[in-house]
């Protein structure tokens, strides 16, 4: 087939995207398919247009690659493309609406769930630079349960960009101020101890699976953007470790099952399509889940291609097939 890969762009994760472009490019080549990469600049919509490719495979990341934009422009075009469609990126890219999509999900299959998420409050700019919110900075302590220290994040977006632990009061507003020059709206929550997993996850509705959890260790600090670009800031281990999540190999047997539980869960409830990426934090109890990507990374330093490997998948057969599900179908 003649696969479009997009990749580049002009958010914030324009590297990471064509590195991980540059992976996909390679596994789909590899796989026999003709390849055309496209940055998305004003000639794109031309381009697609005259090159009428078979398929399209969406490397792009943060804004405009996984906040709908370009999968409501791949939708009016009418081409087929790997992903999400635009109405479920709409939802994903707000971090704030996992607990609604959760409660949702479990109203209608009358499932009881095992995914949780970390209490927090969500504050848009427009309300620091025209409606005092700075003024009420002091209240976060008593509006987060558990107090500090808290997470500050963007809203919108990934690759841990704007992310900060705070300590205390003193240090809140200048992570606030670095959030919001990623993002227009800052969530602040609770920081969540415990063993950090990324879930990798290929399929769609019920037919969708988990991949091995990996198992995130920061040689320092925790795992930031500058520990994402830097492969000696960071160790993975695929599958988890059982000794992380229990003494015991049965019950770490059956808190590995319940995390895989709590990302198809998450995945699920959003209605994400052929791939995706649901991070969490195993605070000893339960499954913490903060983050859905519905365009991991793929790059050498990426989650999902680890995982990928523990469960004994090529980067070049799981890019194939995805392509190959998407060939033919509607763009919607």
């Amino acid at each position: 087939m003649k696969v479009a890969v997009l990749m580049g762009g002009n958010s914030f994760e324009r590297e990471f995207s064509l590195a991980s472009g540059k992976n996909i490019c390679a596994a789909l080549e590899e796989a026999g398919h003709k390849v055309v990469p496209l940055d998305t600049n004003d000639a794109l919509v031309p381009t697609l247009r005259s090159e009428r490719p078979d398929v399209v495979y969406n490397a792009l990341h943060g804004k405009h690659g996984e906040d709908g934009t370009i999968q409501s422009l791949l939708e009016f075009l009418g081409l087929p493309f790997v992903g999400s469609p635009a109405s479920v990126c709409h939802r994903t890219w707000n971090k704030d609406s996992l607990h609604s999509s959760l409660a949702k999900y479990r109203d209608i299959t009358g499932e009881e769930g095992v995914a949780s998420w970390p209490q927090g409050v969500y504050i848009a700019r427009d309300a620091f630079k025209s409606m005092g919110a700075a003024t009420a900075l002091d209240l976060v302590g008593e509006r987060v349960i558990g107090g500090y220290p808290v997470c500050v994040k963007p809203a919108h977006g990934g690759s841990a960009l704007g992310v900060h632990r705070v300590d205390n009061p003193d240090d809140l507003g200048e992570a606030v101020l670095d959030a919001l020059s990623y993002d227009d709206a800052v969530n602040i929550e609770q920081w969540v101890e415990g063993v950090e997993l990324s879930v990798a996850i290929l399929g769609t509705g019920w037919d969708a699976h988990a991949l091995p959890p990996v198992e995130i260790v920061a040689r320092e600090g925790f795992f930031d953007a500058e520990a994402r670009m830097h492969e000696d800031r960071v160790e993975f281990f695929c599958p988890v470790r059982m000794a992380s999540l229990a003494a015991d190999e049965s019950d770490a047997q059956a808190i590995r099952a319940e995390i895989e539980r709590a990302a198809l869960e998450v995945y699920r409830s959003y209605g994400v399509r052929d791939l995706g990426r649901v991070d969490m934090i195993w605070d000893g109890s339960q499954a913490r889940c903060f983050e859905l990507d519905v365009s991991p990374g793929m790059t050498d330093h990426s989650l999902f291609p680890v995982a990928c490997r523990a469960a004994g998948l090529t980067l070049t057969g799981v890019v194939d097939a995805l392509v190959t599900a998407a060939e033919g179908r509607t763009a919607f």
